[in-house]
């Protein structure tokens, strides 16, 4: 196959000595199998910004901590530079999480390199080392539904334990080889406690894979893992939390009506008591002048 032109400083640099096809385009990078000296491994080819469907609002970006002032101010303004500045932040977010995820115990893709916009990982390939299929692509029976979305529910747990959010958790953002769910793509990932949208985001991660894997364990669908599963991160006992996928809801009691009266008879015993007072002071201070 002829070098793609994003691949050609990678084979300059003697990072690829072959690019073997491409395996997959997505809303947000081309994915190509690359030849790394014996080992096959998976180059992600970033697209440019206004070509992506996946757009960098501030929605997943909030929260981002930019080392570099300068940086930080022209992504504020939005300036060419400021542009760029962004465009390389968001790309090497997904360098940051492999590592961070992988030292984690997170199933990841190993990292191996970021140049020139393009990241090179492992490839993921099944028992026979073909690439490894996506979760959406297999037909699943009742007890790789329920074993596959227990994984990977302990996976966005473990996740959590170490800050991060997936952003963009479904089926489509799976594969599957010989030992289970790896989870994948991963630029759009944000720092739970920085981003306010971080229940919302986490939620969503786990309703989409509850919706498809209710398809083949239907009795999924009556589950709550994402509102146990932020209840136990905001108390700080997630890395502890058995979950059960019902979610506790605190019940509140009723309002009731307010008795005025009852309200009014403190309040006058409040004045009275402060009257008291008064008096007791102005007493003490006039025997205290004719003492003088």
């Amino acid at each position: 196959m002829k070098i793609p032109k994003r691949l050609e400083p990678l084979f300059e640099e003697g990072l690829i000595d072959d690019v073997i096809c491409q395996l997959m385009t997505g809303k947000e990078a081309i994915i190509y199998m690359v030849r790394c000296g014996e080992d096959m491994r998976c180059a992600k080819v970033y697209k440019e910004n206004n070509k992506r469907n996946f757009h960098q609002c501030s929605f997943y970006t909030e929260g981002r901590k930019v080392k570099n002032s300068r940086r930080a101010r022209a992504m504020e303004k939005g300036s060419h530079y400021g542009l760029k500045a962004r465009e390389e932040t968001w790309q090497s977010t997904e360098v940051d999480m492999l590592c961070r995820l992988g030292f984690a115990g997170v199933r990841v893709p190993k990292f191996y390199n970021f140049f020139s916009g393009v990241l090179l990982m492992e490839l993921i390939t099944d028992s026979e080392g073909n690439v490894a299929p996506r979760l959406s692509d297999l037909n699943l029976n009742l007890k790789q539904a329920r074993e596959y979305h227990r994984i990977l529910i302990k996976q966005i747990v473990n996740m959590l334990n170490v800050g991060i959010v997936h952003g963009d958790l479904s089926q489509y953002n799976v594969l599957v080889d010989n030992q289970g769910p790896v989870i994948i793509d991963l630029p759009q990932a944000v720092n739970a406690g920085n981003n306010h949208h971080a229940r919302n985001i986490i939620k969503r991660d786990v309703d989409n894979l509850t919706t498809y894997f209710s398809r083949f364990a239907p009795e999924l669908a009556q589950s709550d893992y994402a509102s146990e599963i932020w209840s136990y991160y905001q108390r700080g006992k997630l890395p502890h939390a058995i979950l059960t996928g019902n979610a506790k809801q605190q019940s509140i009691d009723p309002i009731k009506p307010v008795n005025v009266s009852d309200v009014l008879q403190v309040i006058d015993t409040v004045i009275r008591k402060e009257m008291a007072w008064q008096r007791h002071k102005q007493t003490r201070h006039l025997n205290q002048l004719s003492q003088c």
